[in-house]
């Protein structure tokens, strides 16, 4: 688990950055709790407030007053730290009509909304994030903290589940619906279990990149992983470092490479690879290489 904030930049602080990033840090080692950063469009104030975040090393929250805003923000700051968790916390309604009443015509319009599924997940991913690692930015819209619940409310529903630990099948299904997952055998979507013999597959609510894939033998957990899938499509396979690999799509089509780190979360691996003689670390997607 990371607990280190790791900025990835060509650039380095210039012009009257360096002078900004020590006073803001300098200010949140004192504890004060209101600091301001001026700054014109386009004179990389996220890169300055960036470069405070991996100083101070502390989970961070930045608010946007609208979703627009908080996607640029989003993006920028996943591009400046690929390592830890970005996360994108807004409200999940894409439409949204309040309750009303209408004295003159004795009209009565009932509350009428319309979610997006999407923007469930990476809340719930948000809210798992901050909750499993110190390393998490979460950039939110304003609105979005009326809609979210207590965090002790969702702390009180981890349920842990360890290899060697007995317990019966049944219980561990039963388990699971506690946490309001629902059963559902032939289409595998989030929040969903699925059961086949003495293998349990639960695809969790907060990510669809990865199922987790429980076997048991009798009443033993046996073993405990997680496997590659994609919006409920079938699963690819499952990957470890180490593991060599034959690249199947990208500029790098046909090479063969050795898997150096992973990041399920994220959906992609550093594959270590013999380019002009010399061994070279690239990213690549996991769906741009199968096991040799």
């Amino acid at each position: 688990m990371k607990d280190q904030f790791e900025l990835v930049s060509e650039y380095k602080p210039s012009g009257d950055q360096p002078e900004a990033i020590k006073e803001l840090v300098s200010g949140l080692k004192e504890d004060k709790k209101f600091q301001v950063l001026l700054g014109a469009t386009g004179t990389g104030k996220t890169f300055t407030i960036s470069n405070v975040i991996a100083q101070v090393n502390r989970p961070t929250l930045v608010f946007a007053h609208n979703k627009t805003l908080a996607g640029q923000l989003y993006s920028e700051f996943k591009e400046f730290f690929p390592h830890n968790r970005v996360e994108y916390f807004v409200s999940y309604f894409d439409y949204y009509q309040p309750e009303a009443y209408l004295p003159k015509t004795d009209t009565y319009i009932d509350k009428n909304t319309k979610t997006n599924e999407e923007l469930d997940m990476l809340r719930m991913a948000a809210v798992n994030s901050v909750l499993e690692r110190r390393d998490t930015i979460i950039v939110a819209s304003v609105a979005s903290i009326y809609g979210a619940s207590n965090p002790e409310q969702y702390r009180h529903m981890i349920f842990t589940l360890r290899t060697g630990q007995i317990i019966e099948r049944n219980e561990l299904m039963l388990a699971l619906v506690h946490q309001q997952y629902k059963r559902n055998d032939t289409d595998p979507l989030r929040g969903t279990f699925r059961v086949r013999g003495d293998v349990i597959e639960i695809t969790p609510g907060h990510t669809d990149r990865y199922l987790i894939r429980i076997e048991m033998f009798d009443d033993e957990v046996e073993r405990i992983f997680k496997e590659i899938g994609y919006k409920g499509d079938t699963v690819v396979t499952n990957y470890e470092v180490g593991d060599n690999v034959k690249i199947t799509d990208g500029p790098f089509k046909m090479l063969a490479g050795k898997i150096t780190s992973i990041d399920l979360d994220a959906g992609k691996a550093n594959v270590s690879i013999d380019l002009f003689g010399q061994e070279t670390n690239v990213e690549l997607e996991l769906t741009q290489f199968t096991k040799e």
